[in-house]
């Protein structure tokens, strides 16, 4: 392993040790922990789990339905119940939902049954998602709670399709891309959001070509572009050499026939059939000034993201724009973003980089270095056509796997011990070192605090850049037997530099943030850091060691709190923040899709709904 990635775009990242060991292996069986009311499970190791339902749709309702009262229970402050079922009064409908606790987390990450209505028939079934989200959005008074009901619908809906379509093909070969084989296996996707799995917008057809969930793969669409309209940035480098945002692009289009002096411009599929029917871009085609070339080329796979595609051994992934709404937020890039990306490559580059890569060799961004636009013929950005080159760091056998994907629960019925990536990981190394497996948990948190955290805490500290370091957006990297030996961030709209700190890093890159717009109050950063990485990423692994039944979250805490006080001399203010106050202001996306928010527009400071939360660090003790 190369530890020091170099600035260039072939050497952006070194190697990745890797996991080479076969993707699809038989099971560890992972000991279960006792049973209890808080931070411990509630029912025997014998229980079925709710997930694990034969029938698709019984365990995508599942699913659903503890999203949805994991989101109420958080956005509201709801404490442990005292008994085995949690009661839930709805008062705006007459009525309580009683709601059968399996495991009550420290951290958010409850598991539940599906609950009933008080006072329903005798025999009735319990309530499906739809009349959760349905009775929780009444019991909130906001006027979208009908958008509400019919996206969680739609969730369901293609949750039960990615479950049904992945216990038939459970996995890919043993030699397969193993960055690809994570992005991948999100079936259920973020464990606190009501409508993880929607995606208004895509039929059938196009959600089995372009969901991640389905191995889809396609080829880019391309469009040729005048260079009167054609707006670009690159700081990419291959040896020293500069090399333009064109150059890529004609790299990518592998030889692809062009207008003479056109750009070619990689499109989404499902975008450039949107875009054809908008005015601004009929009248360029009408022009001459751009030109649809249609499909061409190699396959394509989307990663978790969707809209960001991967192919196994090439140098460059893309950040497509794409009009779907994914769960709160159609995914077109804004070109501030495609400044920011550019700006933050060319700012570690500028000696920040090398600070960073000193005192943690084995942790680095995703660049994101290039990117191609169209503009109108009067100089203003035409939204829709925005495409971000990123680099792609990792080789096919590079175990790099963003948190998210590694706790994400795998709902197959029949195979005890793979309830994640994360279990997995775990029982084999208890099994390989015959330790316990709850000191291999409380070691591989350990070692995720230092090889993670740690750099994120000194880059905001050094620096004043936070990063929207949430579990999506944050990839661990493992060596060949599961332990955490470094780290990427990868996001190229998550970046929050601090007013405080605009002068130093004026110094270190003069004219940064004037297009980006990535200067942010103090106050609003402190709130964002402690949230994504904070609750989000560190408490949620947390959460899912507890959940998963494969450690004490108690014990964890303590392990954290530890760790925290440590790093209070690393100059983030979010140690300090996490360790003394009582309680944190935490991202509410139930509340956030009730207010009908679309999380890309606006200031960064009104663009989501937060609420205050009890701080879990401060009430549990050792």
């Amino acid at each position: 392993m190369n530890p020091t990635p170099a600035p260039d775009a072939h050497e952006a990242d070194g190697p990745v040790t890797a996991h080479r060991g076969p993707l699809v292996a038989e099971p560890t069986t992972v000991p279960r922990q006792k049973a209890g009311i808080h931070g411990e499970r509630l029912t025997t190791p014998t229980d079925p789990d709710p997930l694990d339902a034969p029938d698709p749709g019984a365990a995508a309702e599942a699913a659903a339905v503890e999203n949805l009262l994991r989101c109420w229970v958080r956005e509201n402050d709801l404490t442990a119940p005292a008994g085995p079922v949690l009661r839930i009064p709805l008062p705006a409908s007459g009525t309580a939902l009683a709601v059968p606790v399996l495991y009550w987390s420290a951290t958010g990450w409850h598991r539940f049954a599906r609950p009933t209505l008080e006072g329903g028939s005798p025999g009735a079934p319990p309530a499906d998602a739809v009349t959760v989200a349905a009775l929780l959005g009444r019991e909130a008074g906001q006027s979208e709670g009908a958008d509400l009901v019919g996206r969680v619908a739609d969730s369901v809906r293609r949750t039960a399709d990615f479950i049904a379509d992945r216990r038939t093909r459970p996995g890919p070969h043993d030699t397969a891309d193993l960055f690809l084989t994570a992005e991948q296996s999100l079936l259920l996707g973020h464990p606190l959001h009501p409508t993880p799995k929607s995606r208004e917008g895509l039929s059938e057809t196009e959600a089995r070509r372009y969901s991640p969930e389905l191995y889809g793969s396609f080829p880019l669409h391309w469009m040729a572009v005048d260079p009167r309209v054609l707006a670009t940035d690159s700081a990419w480098t291959e040896g020293g050499r500069a090399i333009d945002a064109a150059q890529l692009a004609h790299r990518l289009a592998d030889g692809i026939q062009l207008p003479p002096g056109a750009v070619p411009l990689p499109l989404h599929p499902w975008q450039a059939r949107d875009i054809a029917q908008r005015p601004a871009v009929a009248a360029l085609l009408d022009a001459g000034l751009l030109h649809d070339l249609g499909p061409h080329g190699e396959d394509w796979h989307p990663t978790s993201s969707v809209r960001t595609v991967h192919r196994s051994g090439a140098d460059a992934m893309l950040k497509l724009s794409l009009g779907v709404r994914i769960t709160n937020s159609r995914r077109e890039n804004l070109r501030k973003e495609l400044h920011r990306g550019v700006e933050v490559h060319r700012l570690l580059r500028a000696g920040l980089g090398e600070e960073w890569q000193s005192a943690h060799p084995c942790f680095d961004i995703v660049r994101d270095p290039a990117w191609l636009a169209v503009d109108t013929p009067d100089g203003e950005p035409l939204p829709g056509l925005d495409v971000m080159v990123r680099h792609n760091p990792f080789a096919p056998g590079d175990d790099a796997v963003c948190i998210a994907a590694l706790t994400a629960p795998r709902p197959m019925p029949g195979r005890p011990g793979m309830l994640s990536r994360l279990a997995d990981v775990v029982g084999r190394l208890a099994a390989r070192t015959g330790r316990p497996i709850t000191a291999v948990c409380a070691e591989w948190f350990l070692r995720y605090l230092d090889q993670v955290v740690r750099p994120l805490l000194w880059l905001d500290g050094t620096a004043g850049i936070a990063l929207e370091a949430h579990q999506q957006n944050t990839l661990v990297l493992l060596d060949p037997d599961g332990w955490p030996v470094g780290g990427r961030y990868r996001d190229n709209q998550g970046y929050y530099f601090r007013e405080s700190h605009r002068a130093a890093l004026e110094r270190r890159l003069p004219g940064i943030g004037a297009t980006s717009d990535t200067f942010v109050p103090d106050a609003v950063t402190d709130e964002r850091f402690a949230y994504y990485l904070g609750i989000n990423n560190v408490l949620g692994l947390i959460g899912a060691f507890g959940a998963q039944h494969l450690a004490d979250e108690r014990v964890l805490l303590a392990a954290l709190r530890r760790f925290l006080a440590k790093a209070t001399d690393l100059g983030s203010p979010l140690p300090a923040q996490l360790l003394d106050s009582a309680t944190l202001r935490c991202k509410a996306n139930l509340l956030t899709r009730l207010h009908g928010l679309d999380e890309l527009v606006g200031p960064v400071d009104t663009q989501s709904v937060y609420v205050t939360i009890t701080n879990p660090l401060h009430t549990n003790g050792t």
